[in-house]
């Protein structure tokens, strides 16, 4: 069997989620397995090239793993002919202008989320990768998670019949440094560098609500910063300027309303962190990261409401579990096999810079109805 190499730059790899999901589960694991299978039967091999700000970091990284391409140097990266692909996972902030530099050199673009931190820039970018006649890349994990596969099979089944809501929770208790270390990273909690719940989650939930239910059309949100203080990586105070709970109505294309709560200020009472409830006609579902739960039409029990005597049934058990029926990937992972594939065959790529200006476009539309009370319409994102 003939197998081909592709060159990917892989910016910001030193930090959590590019570490972890992005080059150890995702191009690593590729590797492992003896790369992607293409249509002709070729095997294409992803080559990384690791770029980051801290020379020491990256090399126990590429030591670590038998690597031995990396570099601190982006422009210079960005010159290698055989890396067809740049890859970014760095903060918000310092993502549009690397972009920029990447189209530029003519490179295929894959990123992970938010794409720019406003709409002009996203679609900015959009445009630029039109002009390069480039392949793009939004990071949409979730989608590819267990739990919404088997939602999403749910869906293309008929279970639901006509899908009337929508309702999600989303979070944890982010600690705030303090007298126990914080688990996310103090930039997420400065708006000055791209931080807030907003442009981190409404993102994933307008990708999510596209794909499964609708396009949004109206939002009515509001977001708040619960915790005014937090403690930085130096055990240093410092104000928090960026929202960490964000309440929001959104409105779809056919009528569905979806509630979702996303917080950093919430302690956990649910079988997941994240879990959506889908109410239709003919049967309900909870979907979690995982699992997924139904409880069908003709299967659904009567409960009275009377709240003089206590509840003698336990509600939860009156679900059944949806069955795995397959084997489940990392989602990072088969969204790279996605994009690799569309890269390397030349065909159309689905979660494009277009799909990731919608997302930026609804977390400036749910952080612009915050302020000004109201439920605020989509324009049809357009280059």
């Amino acid at each position: 069997m003939t197998s081909t190499s592709l060159g990917i730059v892989m910016n910001g790899v030193t930090g959590r989620m590019g570490y972890r999901q992005h080059l150890v589960r995702s191009i690593l694991a590729i590797r492992e397995q003896g790369g992607v299978r293409l249509r002709d039967g070729t095997r294409l091999l992803p080559e990384p090239i690791l770029v980051g700000r801290n020379a020491a970091k990256l090399e126990a990284i590429a030591a670590a793993h038998g690597l031995d391409r990396w570099t601190t140097n982006l422009d210079q990266a960005l010159t290698d002919p055989a890396a067809e692909i740049y890859f970014d996972a760095q903060v918000t902030q310092a993502r549009d202008k690397s972009i920029r530099k990447a189209l530029a050199a003519g490179k295929h673009v894959y990123t992970e989320k938010p794409l720019a931190q406003t709409l002009d820039e996203a679609l900015d970018l959009a445009r630029l990768a039109g002009q390069a006649q480039v392949r793009t890349g939004i990071v949409q994990d979730k989608l590819f998670l267990p739990g919404i596969l088997k939602l999403r099979r749910l869906i293309e089944s008929g279970f639901f019949g006509r899908i009337l809501s929508v309702r999600g929770e989303f979070g944890y208790w982010v600690f705030e440094g303090d007298w126990q270390p914080a688990q996310r990273p103090s930039w997420n909690y400065r708006r000055e560098q791209g931080g807030g719940i907003v442009l981190d989650m409404f993102g994933h939930w307008s990708y999510l609500l596209e794909q499964l239910f609708g396009r949004v059309r109206a939002v009515t949100a509001r977001a708040v910063t619960h915790l005014p203080e937090r403690w930085d990586e130096n055990g240093e105070p410092y104000p928090a300027t960026a929202d960490d709970a964000a309440y929001a109505i959104f409105e779809l294309d056919g009528g569905v309303i979806a509630q979702i709560n996303s917080s950093w200020c919430v302690r956990v009472r649910r079988d997941e962190l994240v879990e959506f409830q889908i109410d239709g006609v003919t049967g309900s579902a909870v979907a979690g990261l995982r699992e997924c739960w139904v409880q069908q039409r003709a299967l659904t029990p009567m409960p009275t409401w009377n709240p003089d005597l206590p509840v003698t049934e336990r509600f939860r058990d009156q679900w059944q579990v949806v069955p795995d029926n397959t084997d489940f990937d990392n989602g990072f992972k088969g969204q790279w096999e996605q994009f690799l594939t569309a890269v390397a065959e030349g065909t159309p790529y689905a979660y494009d810079f277009l799909a990731g200006a919608r997302g930026v476009q609804l977390a400036e539309a749910g952080l612009r109805s915050s302020a000004e009370g109201r439920r605020i319409t989509l324009d049809e994102v357009r280059l």
